[in-house]
This record gives C-alpha cells, sequence and structure tokens, in this order.
C-alpha cells in the first residue's frame, strides 16, 4: 500500500529557499565590522515571490505553536519590512481560508514599520502603519548578529505604548551576544529564532552534495 508523503511545513520550505538563495559562502564584512566566512541576504527570499509567502506562513506557524497572539508585527525598516508586510497579507488568508470552512478564524494581524529615526516633515511619527497603546505586538528581524536593530524597533514599539509579546527573527547568527542583549531588551517577552545559521549552512551544503 502506498502512502501520500506529508507535505513539509512552512519552516522548512522556507529554509531550503534561504539556504538555496540567500546563504553564500565567502569572506565577507558584516554591518557591525565583524568578519565571516558567510553571509545570509535574507531580503532576497523575503522578497521573492514564493518566499514571502513562506515567510508570512512560516512566522504564523511559530506564532500559532507558542500560543503567542498578537494584533501586529512589526520591525525596523528595512529587514523586517517584507516580513511584516508577507505576515500580515498571510493572516488575512488564514482568515479567509477559515471563514470558507464556516469556522471562527484567528484575528488579523496588521503591520508597522520602525524608521530609524523620526521623520522631520508631517507628522513627525517614527512609526508607520498600526499603532494602538496597550496594543499586543510582535517585533521581527531577519537576521539577528548584534541585536542592535531588534533591540532598537522594541524600544520604539514600547515608546508608543505598544506590549512586546514576543521577539521573532528568521536567522539568528549565534555570535556577537545577540540573543543576550535581545532578551534583555524585550523584558521577559520570549525571542524565537526560526533557524540558526548552522540551520541555513547545513540545509545549503546539503543541496551542493
Amino acid at each position: 500500500m502506498t502512502t501520500t508523503p506529508t507535505p513539509a511545513s512552512y519552516q522548512q520550505q522556507l529554509l531550503e529557499l534561504l539556504a538555496r538563495i540567500s546563504f553564500r559562502l565567502g569572506d565577507f564584512t558584516l554591518s557591525s565590522g565583524a568578519k565571516s566566512d558567510y553571509y545570509i541576504d535574507c531580503r532576497t527570499t523575503t522578497l521573492h515571490a514564493e518566499g514571502g509567502r513562506l515567510t508570512g506562513h512560516a512566522v504564523l506557524e511559530l506564532l500559532k505553536e507558542y500560543g503567542i497572539e498578537a494584533e501586529a508585527v512589526g520591525g525596523l525598516t528595512m529587514g523586517a519590512d517584507p516580513i511584516v508586510c508577507n505576515v500580515a497579507t498571510a493572516s488575512a488568508w488564514k482568515a479567509i481560508e477559515y471563514q470558507r470552512l464556516g469556522f471562527p478564524g484567528p484575528g488579523l494581524i496588521h503591520g508597522f514599520l520602525v524608521r530609524k529615526a523620526e521623520k522631520a516633515h508631517g507628522t513627525g511619527r517614527r512609526i508607520e502603519g498600526f499603532s494602538k497603546e496597550g496594543a499586543h505586538v510582535v517585533i521581527v528581524d531577519d537576521v539577528c548578529t548584534t541585536g542592535a536593530s531588534t533591540i532598537n524597533a522594541i524600544q520604539a514599539a514600547r515608546e508608543a505604548g505598544m506590549v512586546v509579546a514576543a521577539v521573532v527573527c528568521l536567522v539568528e547568527r549565534e555570535e556577537a551576544g545577540g540573543r543576550a542583549a535581545v532578551e534583555e531588551a524585550a523584558a521577559g517577552a520570549p525571542f524565537f529564532a526560526l533557524y540558526t545559521a548552522n540551520d541555513v549552512r547545513a540545509a545549503h551544503i546539503k543541496q551542493l552534495q
């Protein structure tokens, strides 16, 4: 008797795509100034048509797994931009899917982007998009090395009166004290990484064999 193979999770599919189009071995200088024998450009994947779809659903998959409820996701421009947009869109598709089946679906998750500095014109806001005092939100980022951009977004969200329910990055480099710094800034909100850099490296090397 033949059996139908179980489809790979969104997280597994996203890992395979990241390994294929976003991971490079070589000699690189990171934004922190540190040297590395590899580079991961997550935006190559998160701005890819299929990669964007997988990113949104993979983050929702993780939030559901850990029971994290939030009204919005947001992060520092520009690494977080495509993640935010894809998660918000995926949440809308999920809601439609549930409605079509006649079940009460999960709530919509909106998005917001954090500027690196307040704009000097118009409203002068630093946060664009969703912003509601007291709302539970998830901070997202693409790669966590030192954690500086993630911490910047956490602080901006809290200054706007929002409650950080969790922090999610796609890839954690496991160096430069990034996780510890983010966890300290998050002050009790859990920090999740979909993958470590070693996960992506291993998947990349496997694809080369």
